[in-house]
């Protein structure tokens, strides 16, 4: 299907705005009348630049306070609507978008309501103009789409029709019978579709609507099953977003773009109308690479954490630390020293990765130009919002398929310290105005599940986290966004590292010079009070610095390092429990700002 956005969706002028929206493979827009307000370029400016960049002028939005008014009021409406008609002929704009109406003089009277839509839709035929008439959720007499269809029905004009909007219809939604209504809509009267997703959250719907709305598949409304029931009257129009987000209006348009279409890209799969290449779900982690000006502190911490240097890259300053199997690269080609030492790219194993790549590909993810040598690997690799590059490795077993370890060099080493055995999971702490865009990419074009969202305190402000795994919890990886945007920890990313003792692991670490996060004793005080532990137990936490939790399922322990550069370790040793010791954040985050070097 077609695909449109509102240009309120989107940062910047209205030509960053176009342009974004052209370049993300959107097919047309819907001109919201503040940002052409403020433009410097004349309608018919804006109408070649639209055409110049393949997109239609699909909308023309808002016409506000129209009906039921007083009749001196509803004729100064015609006269402002008669004006905005000519501007859309301008334009090249052939349906204007008219809100119910919020005006304090608006009486509750259906005929006169449709009365005056009527005369409206009069006028806007005369210049082949079509009305769409849309119920706000706040609406002062009209906040549902049913009522809003019954005037619209009585007013009985084939230039008046209806626009249903998800977020409005959703909102006021209680469950799916709600939304049965649909189905007595005739298609053709549908003029146009609005979709927008949002948290659930309790508040009142204005706030909601204009701050918190997201694209499809990022919240927690099902878009998905509304736009089934209006696909199934026939309707034919755009699938179009208009959605109001206080981080959307302030992130860059183009990045912006591309995740508000990849959304509606994952939305027409879900509903059944396209059939991009089918999510290839990774099977495990094959390494993390790190990237640092100076690889003497990080291959201390590998050492001390057990891993041994087996083999070095063929044609790259790149080495290969191992235990178990977890594999930590180590590459010191192009990172910037005042960054220090980041966690740069990921492995992950994949059934099928030339079909994962496909998926990327068709998701709006390329894959990224990488240098190789004749003799390297093929090995596909997308960059995640983030920067994060992802590689596609061939999982274990697959010998028909290129083995990126084939490109590496053996090198003598001592044998790895027994301990650690994989890498249990990932943290990546996103840009403040990705992070809804990150958990969108990893389900939807790497096929991960998205757990619940968590707020975790920090001391400077409230940190959100969100984990994404496969059904077998072999790849975990966790998706965090900084408590402030200019705060340092937004680019602090940590691989925590699977063992079957913590306590063992730590005491190696430590006897070996590693440095573990010091805990504050007022924490292991507070666990003293929650749990019972054996004799003893407690006070090794405390001499080691292990934190401590339990869910449902089992018992979390687990510890840190110190951070170098801008990535950290964990230590986690798991016995059934499911979560990544949400409760112990806070505490963990303090620790690691009270440790941070004073600028």
């Amino acid at each position: 299907m077609r695909t449109s956005i509102a240009t309120v969706s989107l940062s910047g002028s209205l030509t960053e705005k176009l342009t974004a929206a052209s370049r993300a493979g959107f097919d047309g827009v819907e001109i919201f009348e503040n940002d052409l307000l403020a433009s410097p370029l004349s309608p018919e400016e804006i109408r070649t630049r639209c055409a110049d960049l393949g997109l239609t002028v699909d909308l023309y939005q808002p016409m506000r306070d129209i009906e039921a008014v007083p009749a001196d009021e509803f004729a100064r409406n015609l006269r402002r609507a008669r004006h905005k008609f000519e501007l859309m002929g301008r334009l090249g704009a052939d349906t204007v978008l008219v809100c119910s109406s919020v005006h304090p003089l608006a009486v509750d009277d259906d005929a006169l309501a449709a009365y005056h839509l009527r005369q409206l839709a009069d006028l806007a035929q005369e210049f082949g103009i079509r009305v769409a008439y849309e119920a706000l959720a706040w609406g002062r007499h009209v906040n549902t789409y049913g009522h809003a269809w019954r005037i619209v029905e009585a007013a009985d004009h084939p230039a008046l029709g209806t626009c249903l909007d998800s977020f409005h219809i959703l909102s006021r939604c209680s469950g799916p019978g709600d939304l049965d209504g649909i189905a007595d809509i005739p298609g053709e009267k549908i003029f146009f579709l609005q979709l927008a997703d949002a948290p659930l959250l309790a508040m009142d719907v204005l706030q909601w609507s204009r701050h918190y709305r997201c694209f499809p598949g990022q919240g927690g409304f099902d878009v998905a099953d509304l736009v089934r029931r209006v696909l199934h009257t026939g309707y034919d129009g755009p699938l179009s977003l208009e959605v109001f987000n206080d981080v959307f209006r302030q992130a860059e348009a183009g990045p912006t773009a591309v995740d508000a279409h990849r959304s509606l890209l994952v939305l027409q799969e879900t509903v059944g109308i396209a059939a991009p290449p089918a999510p290839v779900v990774p099977t495990g982690v094959a390494f993390a690479e790190l990237v640092t000006p100076d690889a003497e502190p990080v291959s201390a911490l590998l050492g001390a954490l057990g891993f041994a240097r087996t083999a070095r890259h063929r044609s790259k300053p790149v080495d290969l630390w191992q235990q178990g199997e977890a594999r930590i690269l180590v590459n010191t080609a192009g990172a910037a020293r005042r960054d220090g030492t980041g966690l740069a790219a990921i492995g992950l194993e994949s059934p099928d990765p030339a079909g994962a790549a496909r998926r990327a590909e068709a998701l709006l993810a390329p894959v990224l130009p990488r240098r190789r040598a004749p003799q390297d690997a093929v090995l596909d690799a997308v960059a995640a919002p983030d920067g994060t590059e992802l590689f596609f490795c061939a999982a274990q077993g697959r010998r028909q398929l290129p083995d990126w370890r084939t490109d590496f060099m053996d090198v003598e080493h001592e044998a790895a310290t027994p301990g650690v055995h994989r890498i249990d999971h990932l943290a990546l702490t996103q840009p403040w105005h990705h992070y809804d865009e990150a958990t969108l990419f990893h389900r939807s074009v790497l096929g991960l599940h998205a757990q619940e969202s968590v707020d975790v305190a920090d001391p400077y402000g409230l940190m959100r986290s969100r984990a994404v795994t496969d059904a077998d919890g072999r790849v975990r990886i966790a998706l965090s966004v900084g408590a402030a945007p200019a705060d340092d920890t937004v680019h602090a990313q940590h691989i925590a590292l699977a063992t079957d003792d913590v306590v063992a692991a730590a005491r190696r670490f430590t006897k070996a010079g590693g440095r573990l996060l010091p805990i504050p004793a007022n924490y292991y005080d507070d666990l003293a009070a929650r749990h019972e532990f054996a004799d003893g137990e407690l006070e090794t936490y405390r001499e080691l610095g292990i934190l401590y939790d339990r869910d449902a399922h089992g018992e979390f322990r687990h510890c840190y390092t110190v951070t170098v550069g801008r990535v950290f370790f964990e230590l986690v040793q798991r016995d059934g429990y499911r979560g990544y010791g949400a409760q112990n954040a806070p505490v963990r985050l303090a620790a690691q700002h009270a440790g941070r070097p004073v600028r």
